[in-house]
């Protein structure tokens, strides 16, 4: 797992997949035993330790979060499978050949598709049609595929008149200044790309940009539970459900090369309303209706 053990985002990943394994007829302690690891996002040592720990337990598989810990898996076997959730780019990233034929022992579920950038510049204009400038932030370090998104959010800024801004932050304090330079700039807007770095920073992040009457863009429903103005992106406790069906699968024989990636089932749109207010935003009538969730 990208977080650390005290994540409660997390903590809900890994209940909801060892949940769905017991669906299958698994159960802990008797046919099956899942050992758990905690790397936070920036902690690259820990990650490397503790994915050379598993490895080291010859497991019959290996669930993955994310793509630095994928990757950290990957570069110590090419033998035991390893299923993704959470990979944005895995053909990009060199985890598999194609979607519907990865060929080798990895194999998943990804974040999203990359033309959810120009939904999010959609929505961000939707919400605040005064933004003409839109920072898009993130890590390298914890996302390398970056461009997977930022060519997308590129285009879809041209169309609607917005002024890109690339922000690649490589701590907590750049992440901090970025933003606070953004909220600067009159008329700016903000994008938080999907990316675990920005994840477990995400207290920060809503609260600089409630500091700073920031409109801001998330990619999951907990920034907006956590006071961020609006999410939009794919159910991430239902990618760790559906990635126990592949656990099962490898269980029982199949094998991984065999088993195609998939993209995400189920996508919400959450806004929060007491965020909006507080910006003196007025939420369009078409975004009121589509919203799965209204946060008030």
């Amino acid at each position: 797992m990208g977080y650390g053990e005290n994540d409660r985002e997390g903590q809900a990943f890994v209940k909801a997949f060892r949940q769905a394994l017991g669906n299958f007829g698994w159960t802990e302690g008797r046919d099956v035993q899942v050992d758990v690891r905690w790397a936070t996002a920036s902690d690259g040592d820990a990650r490397h330790r503790f994915a050379k720990e598993l490895i080291e337990l010859q497991p019959r598989l290996i669930l993955a979060h994310g793509t630095p810990i994928t990757a950290a898996l990957q570069q110590l076997t090419r033998t035991i499978p390893i299923v993704f959730v959470n990979v944005s780019d895995p053909i990009g990233s060199g985890f598999v050949k194609s979607f519907s034929n990865p060929g080798g022992n990895v194999t998943g579920f990804i974040t999203m598709e990359p033309t959810m950038a120009s939904k999010w510049v959609e929505l961000l204009k939707q919400i605040s049609p005064q933004v003409t400038r839109c920072a898009l932030v993130f890590n390298a370090k914890t996302a390398p595929y970056a461009q997977y998104f930022q060519n997308p959010f590129n285009s879809a800024a041209a169309a609607f008149a917005v002024e890109p801004v690339v922000a690649n932050v490589r701590d907590a304090d750049e992440l901090e200044n970025s933003i606070t330079a953004l909220g600067r700039v009159p008329n700016s807007g903000l994008i938080v790309m999907p990316d675990t770095f920005m994840t477990v920073n995400r207290a920060k992040i809503t609260a600089l940009a409630a500091r700073y009457r920031l409109p801001a863009v998330y990619p999951f429903r907990f920034y907006a539970a956590n006071g961020g103005l609006l999410s939009y992106g794919n159910d991430t406790i239902d990618s760790f459900r559906r990635s126990a069906a592949y656990a099962d699968r490898i269980l029982r024989g199949a094998k991984s090369a065999e088993l195609p990636v998939q993209a995400p089932s189920k996508f919400e749109l959450v806004i929060n309303l007491k965020t909006a207010k507080a910006m003196d935003l007025a939420v369009p009538p078409s975004l009121l209706v589509s919203a799965d969730e209204l946060i008030e």
